[in-house]
């Protein structure tokens, strides 16, 4: 009869997959075939060929934990046996770090937990995923397995690569970080800890994903001559130079020997690691007690996971002192006695000056501290007004709506940024008896452009010419964005591929260039692509945030003086229009008569200006309350207007910003205020049509920013205008105190006082501008399915072209986003608006665009005295910023990837939606214009290509010349 002696192990976890070790006597009794094990009823499956005294098998999966009998089953006849197995609560991940690894991997992960010393055979398992895998969903114990092997089908297919981990206790089992091959950096990775019969994924119970990173490289000790001996001098640091350090392993988990010796690890960075040697030279180790000469000296070794770089030979240095003799230590002696008086002559100058600059210091350190103080209190107070002011207009825009302009205005500002008017606005410019006929000839151009092969043929051979400029470029890439506008799926086509040409010239030479400026014409069609699928997202999410971040400034910037003429403002973000001198003046209200309903109905509005204000500014700012429901090209221009006021019944008295009452000063004539004409507060105006006997010299445009002096007619002399500061005058210093040195940088320095108010202005603004930077960075609500899709794509070209460095990859997305088409509507919501953007808006406008720019950045920005003001005003939010934008790719790159049927699905709406809003036939009359222009050179590049021979591109091409230019062909 069978006897059992042994059964091994006495427990494991309820979800089997232990393999069990029965020894005994007899155990093949009958045939082996017939033998099956059981533990209770669950059965255990034989794994092991059975001898007489030992068998194998693995548990099942039991439905409950307990203590159940292990019985032997001979055919029909059963054997139970005195041995019991102890069925344990499953095994439970609660966490797991570190979540990063280096290629070679050795990096020791601790996977904490409760019921870990049940397992028998625990395995870290990575494998690599094709980038358009569909994630499963994250579960948090994913699945049971039959085989530890694989975890699940969609896995089994991928490169995986295995560690065996160890058990430390029942809450902690250790692993090492399988070694991976690298080329497959940048696949996606899927980790799971495999737990006997369990699996559970890394991302279900971590919160970030397990990531591979480059291998650390170290250089040797002697970079030039590796070979040599490195000589150490005792009490100081080693150094050592390398790249990719500190991305996956931290200076605690580096081991540094020198030959039995250790060199504690002090410092460890992207590109450096600080150890401090032994006092005393070790010796090279057990392998080498009989070494001689240069063979005993120690190694210098260091230890990262798997990898270990053997860097070269240490050998001390002694400290013995070499004999000096006496005249050199006289001369030494007298040198230093030299140097001991200079350096005391110096110091006693440097402290005389020293006390002098803190008097100064002091001086202008109390009225900064009043500035600062009074600009807490400034900062609340007005921000507060502003907010009231805002929630006044967000009540206006609840009727009026935001004036968003209609897709044709938008698209047509976006892609013609330069031109005063777009030239899709032109009719055809042929002769009406041959219109029918180049009509006909575009609609050949049209589907001519629908051949893939020769639209990049076309575009290339346009780019390789030396006339061909970055303003053609531009111009072309908006043309085709119009005539492709039918056709997105297919223009998107089109981008990709010209964009892999791209890749492909950049990563030759410095791919962290690419996309950084508008070079090429692929460029451009981004720009263009990125406006047409977002327009949608900034009307239903982004425009809100970035309107009220307008209206904020330009009430905020209106609130105080503006110079008319150099266009300094005293409330602004920019330093270089900031006005730096103390103007008085005095708010005003003024009656303006406004019509109602009736015709000859007429109301009073109360509306808030300045008494410095010229007569423009001030019809400006009555204009915009007037008609504050209205978008700015259905208002009234303020050119066409005179403002007049009233007094009594028949006092009128239209006031402009120059007339016979200007006050003039040798060559400066000063533009008219308020102030001048003394309106007094509660005065009534009127805005009222302007009649050619009333203009006056305020048609002139007053350009704020304008350095040079605006000149009127050649026979008053060359009378320059002025407003609040004279522009070219610069403050002239008394005589007793020009040729002090030290004085003349304090009469330039005091008016840096008045950059307080940019600190005001920036606490006021602050709210404004981090509402609209979270909108645009913020994964919370769905990201704009092109953005994902245009990512992925940048992610897929990265791993093809072996582009590990997430710093390109992360400088490839700034430069197609937030350059390309962020920092254009930030910088301009004109192309989205209609509203008009005087200067000293944009003034600020660009502060806050070069701020968020910034922000997208890797590089870190070294501040210091010198460093232009709006960077320093931004200083400690920039890295706030920084984290937002990263934290934004990164929650992209996790989500579900957008598949090209998507994609075009969406692109196909968009053209359906938009296609008749463009002029297609002027655009593709304007690109025959460069057709025509380089005509040999594209019929050569046509008739060179094999390809482009058999598909009669050139005899096409030659059919539409005829066609629209008569041109003269072969044909």
């Amino acid at each position: 009869n069978p006897f059992l002696v042994a059964v091994a192990p006495e427990r494991g976890p309820k979800a089997g997959g232990t393999t069990l070790n029965i020894t005994g006597r007899n155990l093949r009794t009958g045939r082996p075939s017939d033998l099956t094990i059981t533990v209770g009823v669950v059965p255990c499956r034989i794994v092991s060929e059975v001898q007489s005294s030992s068998v194998q098998c693995v548990t099942g999966s039991s439905n409950s934990t307990g203590i159940y009998r292990v019985i032997l089953h001979f055919g029909s006849d059963k054997y139970s046996s005195d041995y019991f197995y102890n069925y344990t609560h499953n095994p439970y991940i609660s966490h797991a770090l570190p979540d990063k690894s280096f290629v070679n991997g050795g990096r020791l992960i601790s996977v904490f937990g409760r019921n870990l010393d049940v397992v028998q055979n625990p395995q870290m398992v990575v494998s690599f995923l094709p980038h358009k895998a569909v994630r499963r969903t994250r579960q948090r114990l994913t699945r049971m397995v039959p085989d530890p092997v694989c975890c699940s089908g969609s896995l089994c297919a991928a490169q995986q690569f295995k560690e065996r981990c160890e058990v430390n206790s029942s809450s902690l089992v250790l692993c090492r970080s399988p070694m991976v091959n690298s080329s497959l950096l940048g696949s996606k990775v899927t980790v799971q800890v495999v737990l006997d019969n369990l699996c559970f994924d890394f991302s279900s119970f971590s919160s970030q994903t397990f990531s591979y990173e480059p291998n650390p490289v170290l250089q040797p000790l002697n970079k030039k001559e590796p070979l040599k001996v490195y000589h150490y001098n005792p009490g100081s640091f080693i150094q050592l130079e390398g790249d990719n350090l500190d991305l996956a392993i931290t200076k605690e988990e580096v081991v540094v020997l020198i030959g039995e010796g250790v060199c504690a690890v002090k410092t460890l960075t992207r590109n450096h690691l600080y150890c401090e040697p032994p006092p005393q030279q070790p010796l090279p180790g057990p392998t080498c007690r009989k070494c001689e000469g240069f063979d005993y000296l120690p190694e210098f070794i260091v230890q990262m996971g798997n990898l270990n770089f053997s860097l070269g030979k240490v050998q001390y240095d002694d400290l013995s002192l070499s004999v000096f003799p006496l005249e050199a230590q006289i001369g030494v002696g007298v040198g230093a006695s030299l140097v001991v008086l200079l350096v005391l002559i110096v110091v006693l100058i440097y402290r005389r000056k020293s006390k002098q600059a803190l008097k100064d210091y002091k001086k202008v350190q109390i009225q900064l501290e009043n500035l600062e103080t009074n600009v807490r209190d400034r900062c609340k107070k007005e921000f507060t007004d502003l907010m009231t002011e805002m929630m006044d207009m967000s009540s206006d825009l609840v009727g009026s709506g935001i004036p968003f302009l209609d897709y044709r205005m938008y698209a047509e500002r976006i892609f013609f940024p330069g031109h005063r008017e777009s030239p899709l606005r032109r009719d055809l410019d042929v002769q009406e008896c041959r219109r029918q006929t180049v009509e006909q000839g575009l609609v050949q151009l049209s589907n001519l452009l629908n051949s893939k092969l020769f639209l990049t043929k076309f575009i290339h051979t346009l780019e390789s010419q030396r006339t061909f400029s970055p303003r053609d470029r531009a111009y072309v890439a908006s043309l085709l964005t119009v005539a492709l506008h039918g056709k997105l799926e297919y223009f998107t086509d089109i981008l990709k591929t010209l964009l892999n040409d791209l890749v492909e010239q950049y990563v030759a030479k410095n791919p962290k260039l690419m996309l950084r400026r508008t070079e090429t014409v692929v460029e451009k069609l981004l720009t263009n692509w990125m406006s047409i699928c977002l327009y949608a997202f900034l009307r239903d999410s982004a425009g809100e945030s970035l309107y009220m971040l307008f209206r904020a400034i330009k009430h905020q910037v209106d609130k105080g003086p503006v110079d008319a003429v150099t266009g300094k403002a005293k409330y602004t973000l920019n330093d270089n229009r900031l006005l730096r001198e103390d103007v008085e003046y005095k708010t005003l209200t003024l009656n303006v008569l406004v019509q109602s309903g009736g015709v000859n109905e007429t109301q009073l509005l109360p509306i808030k200006v300045l008494d410095c204000d010229t007569i423009t500014q001030v019809k400006e700012k009555l204009l915009d309350q007037v008609y504050k429901g209205t978008s700015f090209s259905h208002r009234p221009h303020g050119n066409s207007l005179d403002l007049e006021w009233r007094s009594g019944v028949a006092g009128h008295l239209i006031l402009s910003d120059e007339d016979l009452t200007s006050v003039l000063q040798g060559n400066w004539k000063r533009l008219n205020t308020l102030q001048h004409y003394k309106v007094p507060d509660g005065a009534t105006v009127a805005l009222v049509p302007r009649h050619t006997k009333n203009i006056h010299y305020d048609s002139h445009d007053f350009l704020p920013g304008e350095k040079t002096p605006m000149l009127e007619d050649a026979d008053e002399g060359g009378v320059k205008l002025w407003h609040l500061v004279k522009a070219s005058e610069e403050p002239e210093l008394p005589k007793h105190r020009r040729g002090s040195l030290r004085e003349r940088e304090r009469a330039k320095a005091i008016p840096e006082i008045y950059l307080t108010r940019l600190l005001s202005m920036k606490g006021t603004l602050q709210k404004f501008v981090d509402d609209l930077f979270t909108v645009i960075l913020s994964t919370s609500r769905p990201v704009p399915l092109s953005v994902k899709y245009f990512f992925d794509l940048l992610d897929d070209q990265a791993g093809q072209h072996c582009i590990t460095d997430s710093e390109t990859i992360h400088i490839w997305k700034t430069n197609s986003l937030p350059l390309r088409f962020w920092i254009n509507i930030l910088k301009n919501p004109q192309f989205i608006f209609d509203v008009q953007v005087s200067d000293h808006v944009d003034a600020v406008l660009s502060v806050i665009t070069q701020t968020f720019m910034d922000s997208c950045t890797t590089a870190e920005h070294k501040l210091g005295r010198d460093s232009p003001i709006n960077k320093l005003l931004y200083a400690r939010d920039i890295p706030r910023y920084k984290q937002m934008v990263e934290r934004y790719y990164a929650d992209i790159r996790q989500t579900i990837s957008a598949s090209d049927q998507e994609m075009n699905s969406a692109l196909a709406e968009l053209s359906r939606n938009y296609s008749g809003e463009l002029n297609y036939l002027v655009a593709l009359h304007e690109l025959y214009k460069y057709i025509n222009k380089y005509y040999d050179q594209i019929i050569t590049a046509l008739e060179e290509d094999t390809t482009a021979q058999k598909m009669q591109l050139g005899y096409r091409l030659q059919q539409i010349a005829a066609a629209v230019e008569n041109k003269v062909t072969d044909l």
